[in-house]
């Protein structure tokens, strides 16, 4: 397994009067190669969840795994561990700092200990896998678009190599095209390099387009886990915790009550299309 969390629990000011417990007891095993969604309403333990992942933050309790290994026993490097395990914020200026784009590219692999030239071949690849034009490249990328600096911070990312690309919220902010620009080229980078992909994101519909499953987090517990149908076959609970289904789940269940017998399991508008279609077709025999 890639990622294994055994009964992580995690809290804030332990033993005083203001102790929270951001995550409680929470156990997954994430394989490699995987395209994994985390939703979950404002304070669920989103963010807390996936900043155990490479060890920015360490369980109050239990143990998190990187391949078999507890990334918090003697000795682990937890540099080592960032550069496999990779994680772009949700506010990509918090990771840029270069005068220009490929500089700033090209810090992951420097510090991995390439010269200029390897880190230089490894910053190009990874732009070009991000989807920034080359005219950028020497550009500062503060002077980018919110699009771009989403790629720029993607690219730094890849250009260590990682196995897992963990992505805070990557589309916050950008408008539709832009939203799936990114998507997009996530979609494409998981498929081309094979490497696990974790999405956190406020999108349902994003969610239930891109990923093959869905970890669900409510108030520190992972609520559901499960491929997409089924999660949002739960869309009342969803609803309970402040999330929703895809606005397709209740189309379809909305037509269902006036009578026409769609499948209210699809998720996608492609489905529903389909779904619709036979409907109508059996209704005519």
């Amino acid at each position: 397994m890639s990622l294994k969390l055994e009964h992580v629990t995690y809290t804030y000011n332990p033993g005083s009067v203001y102790e929270m417990h951001a995550l409680k007891d929470v156990s997954l095993e994430i394989p490699d190669g995987q395209f994994v969604g985390v939703i979950g309403h404002t304070g669920s333990g989103k963010s807390t969840l996936i900043q155990h992942f490479n060890g920015l933050m360490k369980p109050t309790a239990g143990t998190v795994y990187f391949q078999n290994e507890d990334i918090w026993q003697e000795g682990y490097s937890l540099k080592r561990l960032r550069s496999q395990v990779g994680l772009v914020f949700q506010y990509p200026e918090h990771q840029l700092f270069e005068a220009d784009v490929l500089s700033d590219v090209c810090f992951g692999p420097r510090n991995q200990g390439l010269t200029k030239e390897e880190a230089e071949a490894r910053a190009v690849q990874a732009l070009k896998q991000a989807g920034l034009k080359e005219k950028y490249y020497q550009s500062s990328p503060f002077e980018l678009s919110g699009g771009q600096k989403r790629r720029v911070a993607i690219a730094g990312v890849l250009a260590m190599d990682p196995q897992v690309l963990i992505l805070d919220e990557p589309t916050a902010g950008l408008d539709p095209k832009g939203r799936d620009e990114i998507l997009d080229q996530i979609a494409f980078l998981h498929e081309e390099r094979k490497i696990t992909v974790i999405l956190v994101s406020h999108s349902m519909e994003d969610i239930a387009r891109y990923v093959e499953r869905i970890l669900v987090m409510n108030k520190g517990e992972k609520r559901f886990d499960g491929v997409p149908r089924e999660v949002f076959s739960h869309y009342r609970e969803l609803e309970t915790m402040g999330l929703a289904a895809p606005q397709i789940t209740y189309i379809m269940h909305e037509l269902r009550e006036k009578g026409l017998m769609a499948d209210t399991s699809a998720i996608t508008v492609e489905e529903a299309k389909k779904s619709i279609l036979e409907a109508l077709e059996k209704r005519k025999l």
